[in-house]
């Protein structure tokens, strides 16, 4: 059995829904076969939120760890490839902390790779008719904050972890007008198709 931790944030920047605290609330424990899912959602604070991941990785002792988060203006499901060592935000976080240029950790690694099989993860959303893309970085607010942590934290250790973007809810459009929006139920499928990737792997 294939212990998957997956985690969403919760609202922030005053928004009234997160799509990723949605769908990781969306999720069963029991939703693939082969796999335990453990959705938990983090909050939007720099420190706290790394510590909450961490505090659960311990607590949990997963097999793989996805992080889910959004990223208004995507049109798909974004596997990232790297967390980058810096804080720079044009918002401030939940606790009202504004970081610009602010490295994550002075003396570490300018980044960490995922360890996730991203491009098969992508493939499998796609085989949902779900668009999917590899995506580069998770930007440098409190989504890649905490992707870095974990990547840094969990160097070594036999646990594939990494992060993905989703982007806007359907719910959402009115808000953004504009911009791209997917479905809940399409959200928990492409979930389901890449833990049940990960199962297949393993």
């Amino acid at each position: 059995m294939l212990k998957v931790l997956v985690t969403g944030f919760e609202p922030f920047n005053n928004g009234k829904l997160n799509p990723s605290e949605q769908l990781a609330l969306a999720l069963k424990p029991d939703d693939v076969p082969g796999a335990q899912i453990l959705p938990k959602v983090l909050p939007v604070v720099y420190g706290e939120a790394a510590e909450r991941l961490l505090a659960l990785v311990a607590e949990h002792n997963p097999d793989v760890v996805i992080c889910f988060g959004l990223a208004e203006g995507r049109t798909g499901i974004t596997p990232e490839r790297f967390a980058v060592n810096m804080d720079d935000a044009s918002i401030a976080d939940n606790a009202g902390h504004l970081r610009i240029d602010q490295p994550i950790h002075p003396d570490g690694p300018l980044a960490f790779e995922t360890t996730l099989p991203i491009k098969e993860l992508v493939s499998a959303v796609r085989s949902e008719g779900i668009p999917a893309a590899i995506s580069l970085t998770a930007g440098t607010f409190v989504c890649n904050h905490i992707f870095y942590e974990m990547q840094r934290a969990l160097a070594g250790r036999n646990v594939r972890s990494g992060f993905v973007h989703v982007p806007l809810m359907s719910e959402m459009a009115e808000d953004y007008p504009n911009l791209f929006t997917m479905d809940l139920d399409k959200m928990v499928l492409a979930a389901n198709a890449m833990i049940t990737t990960l199962v297949a792997r393993e």
